[in-house]
């Protein structure tokens, strides 16, 4: 398992990002998250569809709300995307969460007890216990299309290049 520093900072200071480093091209590594009824999910269920991967740090803050509502009008628009949304809050958070907003669209996972996502992708932050803030797009064939980083984990991911990519993978 490789460890990175200096791509991530978390209010201005760099952090370190550990697991493995995915990127364009590789074939996207299966794995298992907890979803709000406390059943194993992996990303092999939505094989044949374009998938979103929404990674965040806590839904307990207001850039994560966010992202999270705006992933959901993704997913509530586009036929044949499923959006993953992932982070190490427990199932019961996102589930709250989800129905105070609304949300019924994304599908929400919980890395906590096994960190798959976050060591088979490369955004588990070594100091902080969290996911790092970012997006994967994995088309229908398995394929990573697409992996943002988010630099500065307080900011929003770029939405409009995931939409933009989204749009062609149709």
């Amino acid at each position: 398992m490789s460890e990175r520093t200096g791509l991530v900072t978390f209010v201005g200071k760099p952090v370190t990002l550990t697991g493995n480093e995915i990127k364009v091209g590789d074939k996207a590594p299966d794995f298992t998250g907890i979803n709000q009824n406390l059943e194993p999910v992996s990303l092999s269920s939505f094989k044949g569809k374009t998938v979103v991967v929404a990674i965040y740090p806590s839904i307990d803050t207001g850039v994560c709300q966010k992202q999270n509502r705006k992933f959901n009008e993704v997913a509530n628009s586009m036929k044949d995307v499923v959006v993953l949304s992932v982070s190490l809050d427990l199932p019961f958070a996102q589930k709250r969460f989800c129905l105070a907003e609304g949300l019924e669209s994304i599908v929400t996972l919980s890395d906590h007890k096994e960190r798959e996502f976050g060591n088979k992708y490369g955004f588990l932050i070594k100091e902080l216990a969290l996911l790092a803030r970012g997006t994967v797009i994995i088309d229908k064939e398995g394929t990573v299309q697409l992996v943002e980083i988010v630099p500065e984990i307080a900011t929003e991911p770029d939405y409009d290049t995931a939409l933009s990519l989204l749009e062609k993978l149709k």
